[in-house]
């Protein structure tokens, strides 16, 4: 652990005022390295209140690997960067080079992210942008319904965290107070001989604290952020945590469905009416049905439609 780490732990755990000749005995070096080193984590982003007495620590949002990990999740494979084309591209490259699974991809700003069908997703510093790679070795028909486990997961950590009730819009946007604030991209690699999927990658975009002029204007109506406020409540770190918390304990609580019953009650399109394009065509009616493979019937006046996620996008809720 690095000097900055080490002076980190002890202010964090402490809580209040620690002095800096307190520090200097403690990591037996001089009190000018401390200042040094305090310097040092201010410059990274952290927030550190400087006393004639001493220093004392301020919550900060800075991501930490050692601040999201739980029992599912070690330390070892969760990887932060400050910057990147992709979390998703970065978890390819990982699948690639045989990283073990699962590992956790996230970057404090993300230059070209995109969402389903190739768009772009707007991406603004100091939110989450992040991509789970999982090694699941199954058959396609064997797989979990993870976009929509990740849906779920999501949903509940930020009600958790604001007191209030997120939705699901089918298949993967996460919807709070009528404005997206999560979206959801899943990919897999498959090996054809085999006949099994090899990897599964599970990419998330959260508009965390964001003031909402700051989006570009044909977006304000239809984005927002979790946390409006310049200072949230808690962290991101806190939040990620909680997320793949909640995820595997989906995951691990399989072939139990109860996340299906959860996600019927959050949807956003159930019982409304939608419109869609198929083959061509574009159709309107009352979505009635979320299925345990988690497509979306559609009743429509040429008979009830049944769309996957993989094909279908909706183009207008009503």
């Amino acid at each position: 652990m690095s000097t900055k780490q080490k002076i980190l732990t002890i202010l964090r755990q402490d809580g209040n005022i620690v002095s800096g000749e307190k520090l200097a005995a403690t990591l037996d070096i001089s009190r000018t390295a401390i200042w040094k080193a305090v310097r040092e984590l201010e410059k990274t982003g952290y927030h550190i209140e400087h006393f004639p007495n001493g220093y004392r620590y301020l919550t900060s949002d800075v991501l930490e690997k050692e601040l999201i990990t739980n029992p599912y999740l070690p330390a070892s494979t969760i990887f932060i960067k400050e910057e990147t084309k992709s979390t998703m591209d970065d978890a390819k490259v990982a699948a690639i080079k045989q990283q073990s699974s699962p590992a956790l991809f996230i970057a404090e700003k993300q230059t070209g992210g995109h969402g389903r069908f190739g768009r772009s997703f707007y991406s603004p510093n100091g939110q989450i942008y992040m991509s789970l790679l999982l090694e699941p070795n199954q058959a396609f028909e064997e797989l979990p319904q993870y976009t929509i486990l990740a849906a779920v997961a999501l949903s509940l950590a930020i009600d958790h965290y604001t007191g209030k009730q997120t939705q699901i819009k089918w298949v993967n946007d996460i919807y709070l107070e009528g404005k997206k604030v999560c979206g959801i991209l899943s990919e897999a690699t498959s090996n054809f001989e085999a006949g099994r999927i090899q990897h599964v990658i599970l990419g998330c975009g959260i508009n965390f604290s964001l003031d909402s002029q700051s989006f570009p204007a044909n977006l304000q109506t239809k984005a927002g952020p979790i946390f409006p406020q310049k200072n949230p409540p808690i962290t991101r770190n806190q939040l990620i945590q909680l997320i793949w918390q909640y995820f595997f304990e989906l995951l691990e609580d399989l072939p139990n469905n109860k996340y299906l019953d959860v996600y019927r009650r959050k949807s956003l399109v159930l019982g409304r009416i939608v419109q869609f394009s198929q083959q061509g065509i574009t159709y309107r009616g009352k979505a009635t049905e979320i299925t345990d493979t988690g497509e979306l019937v559609v009743q429509t006046s040429q008979g009830n439609k049944t769309l996957s996620s993989g094909e279908i996008s909706l183009k207008a809720i009503e």
